[in-house]
């Protein structure tokens, strides 16, 4: 089969679905001589938020280069696989698979400045005309056949693998290293981070620094200056992050709408207590090996010191979150989502 994989994601940001990208490739890579693997994308990086670089870049990405392009590329290609919301147009000479992340835009449109709400919308009901569509979590799928009106058989559930493979453990080069809570995530509202502000800011005794990983962006600059404590440390490779996991006394994910959750598997499979709400795909994802909290500063704050002073808590939760991340993997992402190209050719 030979296969066109939408890789544009990796140039325009970091957070999950590039990961995601990046994971199935990885996973892909090993998967078969039989499968012959393009990458698509316009390899220009868009990973700042400075304008007006950022909107000419997009302007270019998606009314040029996705429009024009792209489609002149797919000759030869059996499939599609659209790894995010369609960006290039769907051509008649191939099959199309999408990956749908989660539904936000429709659930929490608060979320999305205007034109990207438009845009995403747009490109939400393209998901409608694909041959096949992955579901990154059973949560995900109930939403898009409700929502959209997809029927069970064109639509088939893949989780995310989590750690990529190879990566070496590197001890991040900070002197704030013997006690710490880890917040790992793109900065936007939805991710909660106001919640930990809170907690933070009202605690009656001294909490370990946050450090937090991910990308801020202006959207969030009226939030405040951070508490005493706080460490912005942007975006930051692998090898450092994994350092990160390892060394936590915990991952704090207040998340309020997840469509998978990467981070937990993550930190999981690297043996660090994750704390997070029972909302969305959250529960499905960390099974009974995370610590679920409700999201408001009392009952999320009590949990965070538990998880300060009982160590019989933090090796249990470290024991079951090993075992359960072990269950993820990009081979297996990649094995499954090589069916569902197959099943979509057989269409």
């Amino acid at each position: 089969m030979k296969i066109a994989l939408d890789t544009h994601p990796i140039y325009t940001g970091r957070g999950g679905v590039a990961r995601y990208v990046r994971g199935l490739r990885q996973g892909l890579a090993a998967a078969g001589a039989d499968l012959e693997v393009v990458p698509l994308a316009w390899e220009v990086e868009n990973l700042g938020y400075a304008q007006p670089a950022r909107a000419l870049r997009t302007l270019a990405r998606e009314w040029g280069w996705a429009k024009w392009v792209a489609p002149r590329r797919l000759r030869g290609v059996e499939v599609l696989h659209h790894t995010a919301l369609p960006l290039i147009p769907f051509v008649p000479a191939a099959r199309h698979v999408v990956t749908l992340h989660d539904l936000a835009v429709l659930r929490h449109p608060e979320r999305f400045r205007p034109w990207q709400r438009r845009a995403d919308l747009r490109r939400l009901r393209r998901v409608t005309e694909a041959d096949r569509v992955i579901c990154v979590s059973r949560f995900t799928a109930d939403e898009a056949m409700r929502e959209l009106g997809l029927s069970a058989a064109r639509v088939e559930v893949i989780p995310h693998g989590g750690l990529l493979a190879g990566v070496p453990e590197r001890v991040p080069p900070m002197d704030v290293l013997e006690d710490f809570f880890l917040f790992v995530g793109s900065l936007e509202p939805g991710k909660n981070l106001a919640l930990l502000r809170e907690i933070y800011l009202s605690a009656t005794a001294p909490l370990p620094p946050l450090l937090i990983v991910g990308a801020r962006w202006e959207g969030v600059a009226h939030e405040g200056a951070p508490p005493p404590g706080w460490r912005f440390l942007g975006p930051v490779d692998d090898a450092c992050l994994h350092g990160l996991y390892r060394r936590a006394r915990g991952l704090l994910f207040p998340s309020c709408y997840e469509g998978f959750g990467l981070p937990l598997v993550e930190a999981m499979q690297l043996g660090c207590p994750v704390l997070c709400g029972p909302v969305a795909s959250l529960p499905e994802v960390g099974g009974d090996a995370v610590a679920y909290t409700e999201l408001n500063p009392g009952d999320f704050g009590r949990a965070m010191r538990r998880l300060l002073v009982d160590s019989d808590w933090r090796d249990q939760l470290k024991a079951a979150g090993t075992e359960r991340g072990s269950r993820f993997s990009w081979e297996r992402c990649a094995r499954e989502t090589a069916a569902v190209y197959a099943a979509a050719i057989r269409r």
